[in-house]
């Protein structure tokens, strides 16, 4: 079974050292500490979530990237220790999210803008099968999730991100949340999943 978490990056409670150097050097380069401590919460919540589906301890996972483009620290993590194992992770200012399980694993975190319909967005996102039953920000942020875990699945392209995705979603299993008061998350995978708690401490 896949195992997903979410939380604010101060709920992750573990230890920094547990990062490769490569994730040290990118958390380094934000610009601002908000944005380094959501980025370094997700990557530890990655190991959690693949520690607790694979009941394993989490300070010997070794979380990696790599992109044939852009070099290591880039492209779809992987556990070097377990590398049939599906890894996702995502992070929002103020909130991080993870899942590992069997298979292909997406996981995306997003923010509900304020106000009206962004229509920008929606152009951007909804194909016009799926814009027709759209009327606010929280329905296209919940289809803006779905499409960014499928495109971490390998399964759509940001370039055809406003193609219908319903399709896409037929033997998969969704497991959704919607976090207070604007966060809303997606995970699909290909096995059914949980949101497991938080752990409160780790070694």
């Amino acid at each position: 079974m896949a195992v997903a978490m979410g939380g604010r990056p101060d709920e992750v409670r573990a230890p920094e050292s547990w990062l490769t150097g490569t994730e040290r050097e990118r958390a380094a380069r934000f610009r601002f500490e908000a944005d380094r401590q959501s980025f370094t919460a997700a990557h530890l919540l990655a190991r959690l979530c693949a520690a607790a589906a694979l009941d394993a301890d989490p300070a010997g996972l070794t979380l990696l990237q790599h992109c044939e483009v852009h070099g290591p620290g880039h492209g779809r993590p992987y556990i070097a220790e377990a590398p049939e194992l599906g890894v996702s992770l995502s992070h929002t200012r103020g909130y991080v999210c993870a899942a590992a399980g069997p298979g292909r694993v997406g996981v995306d975190a997003e923010r509900v803008p304020p106000g009206p319909l962004d229509e920008r967005l929606a152009d951007h996102v909804l194909a016009p099968s799926e814009r027709a039953l759209v009327t606010g920000n929280d329905e296209l942020i919940t289809y803006w999730t779905r499409k960014e875990a499928l495109i971490k699945r390998g399964e759509l392209t940001l370039g055809r991100m406003n193609a219908p995705a319903a399709h896409l979603l037929t033997g998969r299993h969704l497991l959704e949340w919607a976090e207070s008061p604007d966060i809303r998350v997606s995970v699909i995978t290909d096995t059914p999943a949980h949101r497991a708690a938080l752990p409160l401490h780790t070694d």
